[in-house]
């Protein structure tokens, strides 16, 4: 697997075994290689991917690693907001779906994708999503945007059919887009750990 994995990416294994270091008991009674695992944010010194393991209750959340060459498919948050695939999904009729469509059938100028529950209920299919649920949105941002584009996205989202948060991914980081365009400044998650910026696609700061 050459493919660069980057943090919200679902991504399948080979084997049960591939899955380390986790030390949940719950992992072992509902996770196998059917499901995936969603890489996460951070650094290991043997080079292994840091992933995360998503059981059926919202609390059952569990971190792991797994070696590269464990992985046999990856899904990214962006391959799942095709219009025409929205509209065949089994979901389609919650509101984070509808949503989602609503933003996959108009024009902007960044790559986007579907991350959280809504996210992994488009890719596998399994019910974890409900009229209630959130919709988590990731932004694709490797050169600076605009205030006024994010700000016209947003807008979208206000009042919209369910609540929606997006995260901003720059080459130095993810930030909360509606933190940033409120307080002009946000909590940048980094490999490193979390850090206050102004301008999130700077190092320096």
């Amino acid at each position: 697997m050459t493919t660069t994995l980057r943090p919200h990416d679902l991504i399948w294994l080979k084997t049960r075994d591939a899955l380390e270091s986790v030390t949940e008991d719950w992992v072992d009674g509902i996770w196998h290689t059917g499901l995936p695992v969603v890489v996460r944010r951070d650094v290991d010194a043997q080079g292994r991917i840091p992933v995360g393991v998503r059981g059926m209750r919202r609390d059952q959340r569990a971190a792991g690693w797994v070696k590269r060459e464990s992985v046999v498919r990856v899904c990214s948050p962006e391959s799942l907001v095709d219009p025409l695939e929205l509209l065949r999904s089994p979901f389609v009729s919650q509101p984070p779906v509808q949503l989602a469509l609503l933003l996959a059938q108009q024009r902007w100028p960044w790559t986007w994708g579907v991350t959280g529950s809504t996210g992994y209920a488009l890719a596998t299919g399994i019910p974890v999503i409900h009229a209630e649920s959130d919709l988590d949105l990731l932004i694709r941002a490797p050169e600076p945007l605009t205030r006024e584009a994010l700000q016209r996205w947003q807008q979208q989202l206000t009042g919209a059919l369910c609540r929606a948060d997006t995260q901003v991914e720059t080459p130095e980081g993810a930030f909360a887009l509606a933190e940033w365009l409120r307080d002009g400044k946000a909590l940048l998650k980094t490999s490193q750990g979390p850090r206050l910026v102004r301008f999130p696609w700077s190092r320096e700061e």
